[in-house]
């Protein structure tokens, strides 16, 4: 009988299951907080970051695009990035690239889930979502949809879980596209009145 502190992993063997989960929570915590202070910077330095995305043309958009489909794919969030995307470019140009982004963030993330197959980790976060996301089957719009809304990584789960659950792509896209838009227009639209409190 293994102890509570113990797991067996798929190949038999017993390994110690690790408890401090705190560095990742560090490494959470700071991105929101450097992004956050990014966000408050760019918002009372508009004129310059405006002159120098103006200096960089279409380069500015593609940057914005890439980092949103990296950090999209990664635990760090992307919600001052977007709130950033509106001060810069305007709500509705900023919602667009940053929807952008996190659309290609989802399909990096469904490929993962396609690749990977198996949903140990994937499991049990899926059942800590709360009110019931977690026991709704994967291919259902709503766990798609409302997952996605889920803070610190709902998003990321919804995704691998749909590719290991092999959720039609169609149905993936146009869920993945309603509610990365909603986000997109809200953050987005979030930061262009920041940008006014400055």
């Amino acid at each position: 009988m293994l102890s509570e502190k113990s797991v067996a992993t798929p190949a038999g063997k017993v390994t110690e299951k690790h408890e401090h989960r705190w560095p990742g929570t560090a490494v959470l915590v700071l991105s929101v907080i450097a992004s956050s202070l990014l966000a408050v910077y760019l918002a009372k330095n508009i004129d310059q970051v405006e002159s120098f995305i103006a200096e960089i043309g279409f380069v500015g958009p593609l940057v914005s695009i890439s980092l949103h489909t990296l950090l999209g794919a990664s635990p760090i969030p992307t919600e001052t990035l977007t709130a950033i995307n509106g001060i810069v470019f305007g709500p509705v140009m900023g919602a667009l690239y940053s929807w952008i982004g996190y659309m290609l963030a989802s399909f990096v993330e469904y490929f993962i889930g396609v690749k990977i197959g198996s949903m140990s980790d994937f499991e049990s976060e899926r059942d800590k979502m709360p009110f019931g996301l977690g026991r709704l089957p994967a291919d259902s719009p709503w766990f798609l949809i409302l997952g996605r809304v889920v803070p610190f990584g709902g998003a990321k789960v919804v995704g691998v879980v749909g590719g290991v659950y092999r959720v039609s792509l169609w149905r993936f896209t146009w869920t993945a596209a309603l509610a990365t838009g909603a986000g997109a227009l809200l953050f987005a639209y979030g930061g262009h009145m920041l940008k006014g409190l400055f």
